[in-house]
């Protein structure tokens, strides 16, 4: 086949981008529609106000089903389970055991130092009573999803995990879902898509007990309906359409290269896939192989669209160049083909997750390695972490202060509550000042 040309958004050299096209490169956080944000605003609230009645009602106008009960039986998650092929299944399970494993070696320990003589001061890990994760639905599920979030939960030992997730036809969430729920060990699942099932994990209803985080990736309203909870109930990362950056250089492979790029872009037509080329031959190669490659693409109308809005080729002089594009660009996905990636891991700071080399694929990250996959984009990665293990948990600080320690610190701690103002702190800790 004739390869065919390709709109990408972003070409030529990244320096002589003009500053509304380098605005747009860099600063690609999703903006607040203020028509998503005032529809959200009102459910948020009718769901605060109303529970389960707004529950189901909402159920009827969104997703055009008579909600006989919000929570799923355990019968049905079973059920599920059952029908699930032998081979997805057992897919599923070694995901799950994967995230368990690389999720466990995060877990922290209490932190106990003596600052001073007599003068204790520590830090203990806890983990939350209860965690939310949602899982999208609709025109497609996510079962990758639903273990990525409740498995790191019952790892961290949170007590009770419940997934939300949108009813079908049938009033079910999928099939995939509720399989996944009970393969990662969920306690409770209820059939709640959209904005409101947010706010019922952040608000409780009759029905849907109040959560102490929320997580997991979804639509729009989903995303803008968590950043308004997020002063009341705290969420793992801001989220938006997937994000792929990828270094290449000259002895990179183009071909692996554009399949990375196709794969992200294949999720939405909003999805970011982006390379840093380092010279000429590095930038032309990848670009022929992505006009080669994107008309044979499955979903390639998809891909297509997003490479158009978002995509880009973008030839840097130098190896430092690509590295310090990519730490500027903070994507949700970093994907490092450059000669010895290892020795540019260390330079590589802001990035969800980062690949090192052509066999560390993101599409093992997305299912499979053990890794998590609900990670920040729209250069949140500048501040933001992924999903993992504290985000299921909280810390509690104690002290302990032995009498001779309270004597060695009194007399500071007096002088410095007297500076501010608070005579009754002195007072209290010249209790403790030695007597002549």
């Amino acid at each position: 086949m004739t390869p065919a040309a390709i709109a990408l958004r972003f070409t030529g050299a990244l320096d002589a981008l003009g500053p509304a096209a380098r605005m747009l490169l860099m600063q690609r956080a999703a903006s607040q529609d203020p028509d998503v944000a005032t529809r959200v605003a009102a459910i948020l609230a009718c769901v605060r106000a109303d529970g389960d009645d707004a529950l189901r009602q909402y159920a009827r106008e969104f997703d055009h089903v008579e909600l006989r009960a919000l929570e799923v039986p355990r019968a049905a998650w079973d059920a599920a389970l059952a029908r699930t092929p032998a081979s997805v299944r057992a897919a599923l399970e070694r995901a799950a055991g994967a995230i368990a494993t690389a999720h466990r070696a995060q877990l922290p320990r209490e932190v106990v130092v003596e600052v001073e003589p007599g003068v204790t001061v520590a830090r203990r890990p806890e983990p939350l009573a209860r965690i939310g994760v949602y899982a999208p639905g609709g025109r497609a599920a996510y079962p990758s999803s639903v273990l990525m979030g409740v498995v790191p939960a019952r790892v961290a030992g949170v007590g009770e995990v419940l997934v939300c997730s949108p009813p079908g036809p049938d009033g079910m969430p999928s099939d995939a879902v509720l399989a996944a729920a009970a393969i990662a060990g969920a306690t409770r699942v209820f059939a709640l898509g959209g904005a409101g099932a947010i706010a019922a994990l952040a608000f409780g209803t009759t029905s849907v007990p109040a959560v102490d985080r929320i997580v997991g990736p979804g639509n729009a309203y989903v995303a803008e309906a968590k950043r308004q909870v997020a002063g009341m109930v705290p969420i793992d990362s801001p989220a938006g359409p997937s994000e792929l950056a990828v270094l290449v250089d000259a002895g990179s492979d183009p071909v692996i290269a554009a399949c990375e790029m196709i794969a992200q872009a294949e999720h939405d037509p909003d999805a970011c896939a982006v390379a840093f080329a380092v010279g000429d031959q590095a930038a032309d190669a990848l670009t022929a192989a992505l006009e080669v490659a994107v008309p044979l693409a499955a979903r390639r109308e998809v891909v297509a669209q997003a490479l158009a809005r978002q995509g880009g080729v973008l030839r840097v002089s130098t190896r430092e160049e690509a590295i310090a594009a990519a730490n500027a660009y903070a994507p949700e996905h970093l994907l490092v083909l450059l000669a010895d990636p290892d020795d540019a891991l260390a330079s590589l700071r802001n990035a969800g997750a980062i690949f090192l080399g052509p066999s560390s694929s993101v599409a093992f990250g997305d299912y499979r390695s053990g890794g998590n996959h609900v990670l920040p984009t729209g250069g949140a990665a500048r501040a933001w972490s992924g999903l993992g293990v504290l985000d299921c948990m909280r810390w509690t600080s104690w002290q302990r202060i032995t009498p001779e320690g309270a004597a060695r610190i009194a007399a500071d701690t007096a002088r410095l509550a007297d500076f501010e103002g608070l005579p009754g702190h002195a007072a209290a800790a010249r209790t403790w000042e030695p007597r002549s």
